[in-house]
């Protein structure tokens, strides 16, 4: 049950990618882990979105090796299983080549945090690793693009920066669960989208103090936040 579960919210996850205008044709992915199984369930490579089903996901074990299904899995499944690997709260991956946050992981540019909409999400800029060595590329290629996330983000607290721009190659994000994983890519394209216009408008423009940067975070995180409302039997 447990995994059928796991199955239909990554289906539910990777359409909501193609709802949001996020993927072209068959680019993007993805995937989500059941910790108690240690077994990750992730779009099969290729299956263009209109004609994927629930049964055509691919399920592996935390090594990549098939577990269910007959397709085989995204290309960038060794790069999630780094992830989850190194990151136990994370519980979904999403990984798309939205226009606005590629532009900026093209440009090798951090996303700073220009305004509040950012600092509701991120405690910080959106990262972007370091360039990919010749040799990293060459050997276990989507392995080491996991790799130089995990490094990027160093001591970086994952919930507090749900996602990281790959240099040269473009966005992914995660969350506690598939769903969350997939609402971040949304969220980190749009922050991409108007740090974009900001710094045409204004080259010059400077990030958010830390004062109001962590107002906003902090009001929708942890411990003593206030927006939204309470859960039942809170």
């Amino acid at each position: 049950m447990l995994l059928q579960r796991l199955r239909e919210e990554v289906f539910e996850a990777n359409l909501e990618l193609v709802r949001k205008n996020l993927v072209l044709y068959t680019f993007g992915n993805a995937s989500g882990i059941s910790r108690e199984e240690s077994l990750v369930v992730i779009k099969p490579s290729g299956v263009p979105y209109e004609e994927m089903r629930p049964e055509h996901l691919v399920v592996t074990d935390l090594e990549g090796k098939m577990v269910e299904g007959k397709l085989r899995p995204s290309s960038d499944l060794a790069t999630h299983l780094v992830l989850y690997q190194a990151f136990p709260a994370i519980g979904g991956v999403a990984h798309t080549h939205s226009e606005y946050a590629t532009s900026w992981a093209q440009a090798r540019r951090p996303i700073p945090c220009f305004g509040t909409t950012h600092a509701d999400y991120f405690h910080g800029c959106v990262p972007v690793t370091p360039a990919m060595s010749d040799d990293e590329i060459r050997e276990e290629y989507e392995k080491n693009t996991g790799n130089v996330i995990v490094r990027a983000l160093n001591k970086l607290d994952t919930s507090a920066t749900p996602g990281i721009l790959v240099a040269n190659h473009g966005p992914f994000t995660w969350g506690p669960d598939p769903r969350t994983a997939a609402h971040n890519a949304v969220i980190l394209e749009s922050l991409a989208r108007m740090a974009y216009f900001t710094v045409t408008l204004n080259s010059a423009a400077q990030p958010i103090g830390s004062t109001l940067h962590d107002k906003h975070y902090l009001r929708k995180h942890g411990k003593n936040a206030y927006y939204g409302q309470t859960r039942k039997g809170n």
